[in-house]
């Protein structure tokens, strides 16, 4: 069984982006690969037990297990050596994909105290686009009495082929991205 914003997707959207931007052909339409989630955890270079927090966060938020990301060089100004665990991130497609943002767009994002929309700014030149989030309790799945820390995350939406920012932006506004102004 295919997920609701999948269905959605197929159903609605396609239809509706050929006819606005007059594509010949179904194959033409911008279509979504993978969805990142990348979580950075700076204070992991102290304590361990933070990275292991920060990735159980992570796996009940995304449904999938996170891998770490280690620091590529050393800086002194930060105390970081190279190779120290610093960040995780998870890469999700298919259905885990079409779960998680269904989940973002109609129960996260509109948990956000005093929301009037994401930024329509975060577009880079082949159609991609990055949200940032400032904490992980927005997710009804994270149980706030277990928080220690309030952790951003940034979550990234990677189109199949580049496409024009225009053409993008439709798309993610019609599978329902709650975009300011």
């Amino acid at each position: 069984m295919a997920a609701r914003l999948q269905e959605k997707y197929r159903n609605d959207v396609v239809p509706a982006l050929r006819a606005e931007f007059n594509y010949k052909n179904v194959m033409q339409v911008p279509r979504l690969d993978k969805v990142v989630v990348n979580m950075g955890v700076g204070d992991a270079i102290g304590d361990a037990k933070v990275m292991e927090t920060a990735m159980a966060e992570l796996a009940v938020i995304t449904g999938q297990k996170p891998s770490s990301r280690k620091a590529r060089k050393s800086i002194s100004n930060f105390k970081l050596r190279e190779g120290v665990a610093i960040g995780c991130m998870v890469t999700l497609r298919g259905e885990y994909m079409w779960e998680f943002m269904d989940r973002l767009f109609n129960v996260a994002i509109p948990r956000i105290r005093d929301f009037r929309g994401v930024s329509p700014k975060g577009f880079d030149a082949f159609g991609n686009y990055t949200l940032g989030l400032r904490e992980q309790t927005i997710f009804p799945e994270v149980d706030i009495d277990k928080v220690t820390k309030a952790r951003g995350m940034n979550i990234t939406f990677v189109l199949k082929t580049a496409c024009p920012v225009a053409e993008s932006r439709s798309m993610l506004r019609k599978l329902g991205m709650p975009f300011a102004g």
